[in-house]
This record gives structure tokens, sequence and C-alpha cells, in this order.
């Protein structure tokens, strides 16, 4: 009863505004043959336009609708790499010049704690960690600090024996002179306690500013930095590997062909410099 209605008011409609009726036609004709003329530009198969244009129309439309817009949620945060913005790989060792210009910098500011532990950590070519565990007795006889010492390493387990030179000796008399303590303490304390040494967090914290101090950056240097700075001047002068192998207590000389980034060019500089 309705539907009969509603198709007798749609006749009378299309009688009473012949005119308006025949423009919305046409109207809805050239838009159908313009899109039908885009479709066709896409590739659509022909057949599919001329058996259904709707369809035609629909598929490509699927094909070509720009997709909805996907928003992070407001609380999550992108996960960036580890490594982003830093230096990564093997930390450059100091030139000379830069030792003792952090020599003279740490002299200036009478911060003689800091100057024992950087001239140690220079000649002793211990790792952070076994550097700040030393004890007063392992660099100290009679009331001297000695010519050499001999530590065990903790990666390893082995002993290791270095060198320590005047100018560090003066530093670490100066400096146990001012801290005092027992032949069982620690050479440098933690500032909490005597029962604890520095921290290797601490001890890089330190070097940062030494570093930063003589300007440098920061990031191309790190602790291992001083362990590698007197072996790689040493194998500058002489080319001595096996020398260098006996000082890091390297098992395999290949180890310390790799810590010292040994390479072609260098091993040809040897060979140039040497004269016949």
């Amino acid at each position: 009863m309705g539907g009969g209605r509603a198709g007798k008011r749609a006749s009378e409609a299309r009688r009473s505004y012949p005119m308006c009726s025949n423009r919305l036609a046409a109207s809805a004709s050239s838009q159908t043959q313009k899109a039908l003329s885009v479709v066709s530009e896409t590739g659509c198969s022909r057949s599919l336009i001329s058996l259904d244009p709707d369809a035609a129309i629909r598929s490509v439309w699927r094909s070509v609708r720009p997709q909805p817009t996907s928003f992070p949620h407001p609380t999550l945060r992108a996960a960036l790499p580890w490594n982003a913005g830093r230096f990564v790989g093997a930390k450059r060792p100091l030139k000379e010049k830069h030792v003792w210009a952090i020599r003279f910098h740490l002299a200036r500011e009478e911060r003689i704690r800091d100057r024992a532990l950087f001239d140690l950590a220079i000649d002793s070519k211990l790792r952070d960690y076994d550097l700040v565990a030393l004890k007063i007795n392992d660099i100290v006889a009679s009331g001297q600090v000695r010519h050499r010492a001999l530590s065990v390493q903790k990666k390893t387990g082995r002993p290791v024996q270095f060198e320590i030179t005047q100018t560090t000796r003066e530093s670490i008399k100066i400096s146990l002179d001012h801290h005092g303590g027992t032949l069982t303490d620690f050479v440098f304390p933690s500032r909490l306690g005597a029962s604890a040494h520095l921290s290797t967090r601490q001890y890089a914290r330190l070097l940062d500013e030494w570093i930063t101090a003589v300007g440098l950056s920061a990031g191309e240097y790190g602790t291992h930095s001083l362990r590698r700075t007197k072996v790689a001047l040493i194998y500058k002068r002489t080319g001595n590997i096996r020398a260098i192998q006996i000082l890091l207590c390297h098992t395999k000389l290949d180890s310390t062909v790799r810590y010292l980034g040994v390479d072609v060019e260098d091993a040809l500089a040897l060979s140039e410099a040497t004269d016949l």
C-alpha cells in the first residue's frame, strides 16, 4: 500500500516537473560518463564496463580511494635504536698532546685524586674495573710507590705486570699523602666510604669532564681510550706488536692486531721507514 502511494507521487512529480526531471537525468548521465572514462583510463576491462558500469566504478574506487590515516596512541613512544646519535666502535686513544693538556688542566684545577687516577690509568693499561679496584698495597711497598706493580685481571684471572713512571709515582704519592689510608684500603676510595672503591660509572663521568675540558668530543673517547693510549704510542714508535701483546696480556697475537687496528697501510709505513 505504501509502495503504491510512493510510486504514484513520483510519477505525478515527473509529470508536474518534466524539465527538472530531464535535467537531473542528464546530469546523472554526464557524471556516469565521466566516471566511466576514468575507469577506462585505469585499465579496467571493457567487458566489465559494458556489463555492469556501476560495478566497474566501485572496483576502481576501492583501489584508488585514500586509506584512512592511523595515529599512534598518545601514550606510546617511538622506539629508538640504542645507538642512535652515539659514536659506536672502538674508542680512540689519546694523543701525546692531549695527555699533557689533561694533566695541565687537572693540575691547574688542583684535582689531586683525578690527576693520580689519570696517570695510573695511562701507565697501568688496566681495564676500568681493574683500575678502580687497586689497593694501596698493590702499588706501595716500604712507604714508596713501586716502579713495577702486579695485578690480577678480573676478566681473565691472569696476573699482569705494569710499570709506574716517575710522573705517575709523584702524582700517586701526593694523592695518598693528601687522602691517607692503610695498605688494605683502595687507592681510589668512594666518596660514600673507605670500604668501597670508586665506581666505574663515576670514573667514566670524570673522564668525560677531562676530555671536554681540553676541547675534545666526549663521545669519541672512553675509559678504554686510556688503556689504549700508551700501547698505541709504543706501536707507532717501534712497531713491536709482540711487546704490546705482553703489556696487554693478550693470549693471541690476532687479538692485539685487531685491538690496535693494524692494517696494510701501517705495515707498509713501518717497512718504508726501514731503509737498508
